[in-house]
C-alpha cells in the first residue's frame, strides 16, 4: 500500500496553509491571493476541518485569542473592507462557516445549490417541498422586496423580531448563505453593536453568476472543488471530504474517482501515523 511520510505531509501543509517562513500573508492584496490560490479557505480555523485559513496563513498556527489588539486580528479589517468590493466571496458556505472563495471557483459552487432559474422562482419550490423554512422565505422576500438591508433592518422587513425568533432567524440566514441565494456586502453602524452586516441577494450581486454556473455540470463541479479540497491538504479520508462538502455517497465516490482517472489522487493509501486508509495526492507519492 503506498505511504506518504508524516513529515512529506507536514511540508506540503506549511506551504499551502501559509505556515512556512517567509510564506506568510501581511498584506490585504496577499490575503486575496492566498484565496485565489487555494480556491476557497475558511476564514477562521474551524474545530476537527483541516482547511487552509485566513488567520493561520497571517498569524501562524496558534490559536486565535480574545485580544482585540492582537496582530492577527488585522485579517478582521480586510474581510470587512473587502465586503461589497467584489475580490472574493465572503459568506457562511462550507459546513455554515465563513469561507472565502475565488471568484473564479464561486460558479462551481453556485452549479451545486439549489439555485437553478429565476432567483424570484426558485426559493418558492424549495419552500412548496419543504425544503426552506417559513423563517428562510420570509428572509429571502424582504430583500427580494427591499433590496440591500442591514440585520436589524432585515429582522423588521421579515417581521421576525421577538425574541423568540432569534434563533429561526439567525438559522434562515445562514442556510440562505450556504445555499448561495444571499450575503453580507457591507457593514452597517446598526444594533447595539453599532455593527450589522448588510446582506443582499447573490444573483442582484453578482448578476452574472448564475449563467457562469448554468454551464458546469454538477459532476465537474464537484470533481473541482474536490480537487482544490486535496491540492490544500494533500491528503485527506472520505469522511473530511464528506463532512466538509455535504455530498451524497455516489456524487462522492463519483468524484474520487474522477480524480484517480485524471491521475490527480491515489485511493488506498496510508499516512504515516495516521489509521485508516486516505485519498492522497499523486505528487506527494
Amino acid at each position: 500500500m503506498p505511504m506518504i511520510t508524516a513529515e512529506r505531509l507536514r511540508e506540503y501543509r506549511a506551504g499551502t496553509f501559509r505556515t512556512r517562513a517567509g510564506r506568510r500573508v501581511t498584506t490585504k492584496e496577499e490575503a486575496i491571493s492566498f484565496v485565489d490560490e487555494r480556491g476557497f479557505a475558511y476564514f477562521w480555523p474551524i474545530k476537527e476541518v483541516t482547511l487552509p485559513n485566513l488567520w493561520t496563513a497571517v498569524a501562524g498556527d496558534r490559536p486565535v485569542p480574545d485580544e482585540h489588539d492582537d496582530p492577527g486580528h488585522i485579517t478582521w479589517g480586510w474581510k470587512d473592507g473587502l465586503l461589497g468590493a467584489r475580490r472574493w466571496y465572503y459568506a457562511k458556505v462550507l459546513r455554515k462557516r465563513a469561507t472565502l472563495i475565488s471568484l473564479s471557483v464561486v460558479p462551481y459552487f453556485y452549479a451545486l445549490s439549489e439555485n437553478y432559474g429565476e432567483p424570484a422562482e426558485d426559493y418558492l419550490r424549495q419552500y412548496g417541498e419543504g425544503r426552506l423554512t417559513y423563517e428562510a422565505k420570509a428572509v429571502y422576500e424582504a430583500l427580494l422586496k427591499e433590496g440591500p438591508l442591514d440585520t436589524i433592518a432585515l429582522r423588521q422587513a421579515a417581521r421576525l423580531t421577538s425574541p423568540t425568533s432569534n434563533a429561526p432567524f439567525a438559522r434562515a440566514v445562514d442556510s440562505l448563505q450556504a445555499d448561495f441565494k444571499i450575503l453580507p456586502v457591507g457593514i452597517a453602524e446598526a444594533g447595539a453593536w453599532r455593527y450589522a452586516f448588510i446582506y443582499n441577494i447573490v444573483a442582484r450581486h453578482y448578476p452574472d453568476l448564475p449563467e457562469q454556473a448554468r454551464v458546469i455540470r454538477q459532476s465537474e463541479a464537484r470533481q473541482k472543488l474536490a480537487e482544490l479540497h486535496l491540492r490544500s491538504v494533500g491528503a485527506v479520508q472520505r469522511r473530511d471530504v464528506s463532512l466538509l462538502f455535504g455530498w451524497k455517497h455516489d456524487d462522492l465516490d463519483a468524484a474520487i474517482e474522477a480524480l484517480t482517472k485524471s491521475s490527480t489522487a491515489v485511493v488506498d493509501v496510508q499516512v504515516e501515523g495516521s489509521a485508516g486508509t486516505w485519498i492522497g495526492l499523486a505528487e506527494l507519492l
